[in-house]
C-alpha cells in the first residue's frame, strides 16, 4: 500500500514538472499583444470614423502601439461633445470643479508607474527624469485645482461708478477650446496647456503630440475614471496639420490654443482660419520653444475667460 502511494507521488511530480517546463518555455515564447488604441470623445472610446489607424515608435524607432487616426468628421463629434457638456460644466461651482481636478491628480498618481513608463519610452528620457515628469505634471494639477475658486477673486471686482450703482465684474468661461498639444513634451506639456482650460470652466477638444501619444491616451483613461463629466475634454490622436484647420475653422469653437504648434507657418494658417468667427487665440512663444517646466501662472487661465460686466441698482 505504501509503495503504491510513493509511486503515485512520483508520477505527480514528474506531471508537475513536464507542465512547469512547458509553460515556462511557452513563456519564454509569448508574443507581446500588439495594441491599437482609440479617440476618447464624449466620456467614450470609439474608433476613427475613417478608420485609420497609424504606427507610433519610440524613442529609439521600435514598435510601441497602433493609434487612431482622427478625421475632420472627428473633430466635428468633439466639438459637439464638447458643446453638450459646457452647460453642466460651467455651472458647476468652482469650488467643485478644483475638486474633479484634484481627483484626476489622485488617480494619476495612482498610475505613476505606467506614466512613468510611458514616457521613458516616448521621450527617450531617463527613468528618473520620466519620473519627474509625472509628478510635476500631478503637481500641475494640483496647483490648478487650487485656483478653481480663486481665480475670480483676483481678476473679479467691485468697480467704483458715479451714481446710485453697484457695478461689478465677474469672469465667465469662453466655451469649446481646441487645444492643439505639445509635440515634445507628451506628458507635462499636455497638463500644462489641458488644466488651465477645464478648470476656468470650458470644455476642450484636445489634439496630441501625433508623435507620441501614448501618455495622453493614459490620460484620457484616467478622465474616463475620474469625476471629470464625459465631454469635458474629447482628445483626438492624428496630425494637428490634419485636424487643426478644421478646428480654427469650426463656428462652434470659441477658442483655440496653439502653444503646442512647432511649425509656425501652420500656426499662422490656423491663427488666420480662427479669425472666420473672432476666434481667441493664444500664440505659440516666439522662438518656438516653450520651458514647459517652468512654473505655471494664472495667465493661462485668464486666457480663456470673458468678462461680464453687471449693472444693479443701489437700495433694490
Amino acid at each position: 500500500m505504501t509503495e503504491n502511494k510513493s509511486s503515485a507521488r512520483r508520477t505527480v511530480t514528474k506531471a508537475a514538472q513536464a507542465l512547469a517546463s512547458t509553460t515556462g518555455a511557452a513563456s519564454e515564447q509569448r508574443l507581446p499583444i500588439r495594441k491599437t488604441y482609440k479617440l476618447y470623445i464624449g466620456g467614450a472610446f470609439p474608433r476613427s470614423e475613417s478608420g485609420r489607424s497609424y504606427v507610433v515608435h519610440d524613442a529609439k524607432g521600435g514598435f510601441l502601439a497602433n493609434a487612431a487616426l482622427a478625421s475632420r468628421k472627428d473633430a466635428r463629434d468633439a466639438v459637439v461633445a464638447a458643446r453638450k457638456a459646457f452647460g453642466g460644466w460651467s455651472g458647476r461651482t468652482a469650488y467643485n470643479r478644483g475638486q474633479v481636478l484634484y481627483r484626476v491628480a489622485e488617480v494619476m498618481e495612482g498610475r505613476r508607474g505606467q506614466f512613468a513608463e510611458e514616457v521613458q519610452a516616448s521621450e527617450g528620457v531617463s527613468r528618473r527624469g520620466a519620473y519627474a515628469a509625472v509628478d510635476a505634471s500631478v503637481d500641475r494639477l494640483v496647483w490648478y485645482a487650487g485656483w478653481a475658486d480663486k481665480i475670480a477673486q483676483v481678476v473679479g471686482g467691485a468697480n467704483a461708478v458715479a451714481g446710485p450703482y453697484f457695478n461689478f465684474s465677474s469672469p465667465e468661461p469662453t466655451g469649446v477650446v481646441a487645444v492643439v498639444a505639445p509635440q515634445e513634451s507628451s506628458l507635462l506639456g499636455l497638463v500644462s496647456v489641458l488644466a488651465p482650460v477645464i478648470v476656468a470652466g470650458n470644455t476642450a477638444v484636445l489634439v496630441t503630440s501625433h508623435q507620441r501619444p501614448l501618455p495622453a491616451i493614459a490620460f484620457s483613461e484616467v478622465l474616463a475614471t475620474s469625476d471629470v463629466p464625459g465631454g469635458v475634454v474629447n482628445v483626438l490622436t492624428g496630425s494637428a496639420a490634419e485636424i487643426g484647420p478644421w478646428l480654427a475653422s469650426h463656428m462652434d469653437v470659441n477658442a483655440i490654443d496653439l502653444s503646442g504648434v512647432d511649425d509656425a507657418g501652420l500656426a499662422t494658417s490656423l491663427e488666420e482660419a480662427a479669425a472666420g468667427n473672432l476666434k481667441r487665440v493664444v500664440r505659440p512663444s516666439a522662438d518656438g520653444a516653450a520651458d514647459w517646466t517652468a512654473d505655471p501662472t494664472i495667465d493661462r487661465i485668464t486666457a480663456f475667460l470673458e468678462t461680464k460686466t453687471v449693472w444693479h441698482p443701489v437700495g433694490i
